[in-house]
């Protein structure tokens, strides 16, 4: 390349203006793809309701978990090492978390200045090599990150709308009822529950979740949103709507709180409505139902609280005397 004095300034020719702005367009989307974005700053835990996600819940690692099994620890962090520049597929905690994310950017515009949002949490217990690969699986999907069961069959779930389902007792309620069902079986139960109807329920585990999210529907409540509010709660219980429905929605009417939809099923399966109402993730004590929501394609997590966790006693069977 030839040194010297810089060319003069020319005059710009015929059809110059014209030919300048798409080319500052097209500079402009090259930088705006080439910088990076500004990440909306993390809010502080105690102000946030944090959700933790397993890497392995939010991204699949079949293959991964393959080598890992067949050829060890090495091939595994080699694998890796080799692969740390192609994201992981998204996996079935995937959609979830879009719709937290979805939320979190809705209360953002509507309370700039609110941390009260979604704080994720992505956890693993991977091995320290891999953790270049999962930041920038992270980064390309453009998420900041209960151990769930993968549905058995992949289906459509919306990423714009959270829809969160609950089993009710030993999930958002105590097991006080469920004791009472083992224990003295179903008649004496409905018996108990007609009885203390007006009765408030103890809490479970996930009422407190709950309580988090009815928190976040209020915010989009005052704002005239009720209708068009990003998040959905289901109530999705075994009871009988007739016989003990009733205290169920009283206990949660005590609390202060609601769900957008309560549904009594009175002992039938849960797969097929919730195939019908495609929440992101659905909590429930007992593995049955967990199971039967995998089949129909709902992402479930076993909430391990609760009678329904104590292992049944068997009676060792008696060895028939040996034969004189």
């Amino acid at each position: 390349m030839e040194s010297g004095k810089p060319p003069e300034p020319r005059e710009p020719g015929p059809g110059a203006e014209t030919a300048a702005v798409p080319r500052w367009a097209e500079a402009k989307t090259f930088h705006d793809n080439l910088a990076p974005k500004k990440k909306p700053k993390s809010p502080k835990p105690q102000n946030a309701v944090t959700i933790a996600v397993s890497s392995r819940a939010l991204f699949r690692m079949d293959e991964e978990q393959r080598i890992y099994a067949e050829q060890g620890v090495e091939e595994y962090v080699r694998y890796q090492l080799e692969h740390e520049n192609e994201p992981f597929s998204p996996g079935p905690a995937f959609p979830f978390v879009k719709a937290l994310e979805a939320v979190n950017r809705q209360l953002r515009e509507l309370y700039p200045d609110s941390e009260d949002i979604f704080d994720i949490v992505l956890v693993t217990n991977n091995h320290a090599q891999v953790g270049v690969r999962l930041i920038n699986s992270i980064n390309h999907y453009g998420i900041a990150a209960a151990t769930v069961f993968s549905p058995s069959r992949d289906v459509a779930i919306s990423q714009s709308q959270l829809r969160v389902a609950f089993d009710g007792d030993a999930v958002l309620f105590s097991d006080e009822s469920e004791r009472i069902v083992k224990a003295h079986g179903l008649d004496r139960f409905f018996e108990h529950e007609k009885a203390h109807e007006n009765k408030p329920l103890a809490q479970g585990p996930l009422k407190g979740f709950l309580e988090a999210l009815g928190r976040l529907q209020k915010k989009f409540y005052s704002k005239g949103l009720r209708l068009e509010c990003p998040i959905r709660t289901y109530l999705v219980t075994a009871r009988s709507a007739a016989s003990s429905g009733a205290r169920a929605l009283k206990t949660l009417r005590s609390w202060g709180l609601e769900t957008d939809e309560a549904l009594f099923l009175a002992g039938a399966p849960k797969g097929p409505l919730l195939e019908k109402i495609r929440p992101h993730i659905f909590f429930d004590d007992q593995m049955f139902h967990v199971a039967g929501a995998q089949e129909m394609g709902t992402v479930a997590a076993h909430v391990p609280y609760g009678v329904a966790q104590t292992p049944r006693r068997t009676v060792p069977m008696k060895q028939a005397p040996a034969a004189q």
